[in-house]
């Protein structure tokens, strides 16, 4: 079947099981607390702890007050830190939730009637619910700050819809593929940690002195467009439509694998429920 005709039957698929993503989100959502005392605000708790502790370390004890940027302004590190720790937090959960997806439902993937393909999905919109919270916290943060919402901070949600197209591409090809090769989600663990420092997020790119070509490779890197995208629309108020280059890779790239992804993905479907 040639691969149009595939990326529009999953398409459909989606649409018409679009009420029981919702519900299964949902319910992926709450489960994942079930028992605690505090329940889903573990969810929350986690990463504000997170960015407290590289506050901390960075602006108490390192002394970085203040970032300059390539528009020349001076921000607090704390709302430079923020702006490229909330699409990073997003990013790791749903690749890290997405990959173990089929195996974490590996009794959905066993019914035949059951359209898995909606399961790397679920793990998207789940993580999406925290997503979204953050960017709230975020605005409300940079407001008390005095840098107030416009119109460029709405482009955070074209950011945000640009990395979940991305991450629909990761997460299908890496749901399939450790079903088979279970050491994947090890290595995957390993990427993320490594490549919150390699975006980079801790470290400013535009205030270093930096050999060209490494600069160059480190914004190969789709999730460097995002990142520096929170920032530009909450900082720097820059549009995405001012950098038409990176934009133009970024989508190109992004549609590439979400293509090698979803093929990845039914290729290897029929054998799931064999190996599961």
């Amino acid at each position: 079947m040639p691969t149009e005709i595939k990326q529009a039957n999953m398409l459909k698929e989606i649409i018409s099981n679009r009420k029981l993503i919702w519900d299964l989100s949902k319910n992926d959502f709450k489960t994942r607390f079930a028992g605690s005392y505090l329940g889903i605000i573990w969810a929350f708790v986690q990463p504000i702890v997170t960015v407290l502790v590289y506050w901390f370390v960075f602006e108490k004890g390192m002394h970085a007050s203040g970032i300059n940027l390539r528009s020349g302004i001076t921000a607090p590190f704390v709302l430079w830190l923020i702006a490229g720790l909330v699409p990073w937090f997003f990013f790791q959960e749903v690749l890290s939730g997405g990959t173990n997806a089929l195996m974490e439902y590996s009794y959905l993937v066993k019914k035949v009637v059951f359209q898995i393909d909606i399961l790397p999905i679920i793990k998207l919109i789940s993580a999406l619910f925290v997503h979204l919270f953050f960017i709230a916290f975020t605005i409300i943060l940079y407001a008390c700050y005095g840098y107030y919402p416009d119109l460029h901070t709405l482009q955070m949600l074209y950011y945000t819809f640009a990395m979940m197209i991305l991450l629909l591409g990761l997460i299908y090809a890496t749901s399939a593929i450790v079903v088979f090769f279970k050491d994947l989600g090890q290595i995957i663990n390993i990427i993320l940690q490594i490549g919150v420092w390699m975006t980079p997020i801790m470290w400013n790119i535009d205030g270093m002195e930096l050999n060209p070509i490494l600069i160059t490779i480190l914004k190969l890197n789709p999730m460097y467009y995002i990142v520096a995208g929170y920032r530009d629309s909450l900082i720097n108020k820059a549009g995405f439509w001012e950098q038409p280059g990176m934009t133009i890779y970024y989508w190109i790239l992004t549609i590439v694998l979400f293509i090698i992804g979803t093929k990845i993905f039914k290729k290897l479907k029929p054998h799931f429920a064999d190996v599961l």
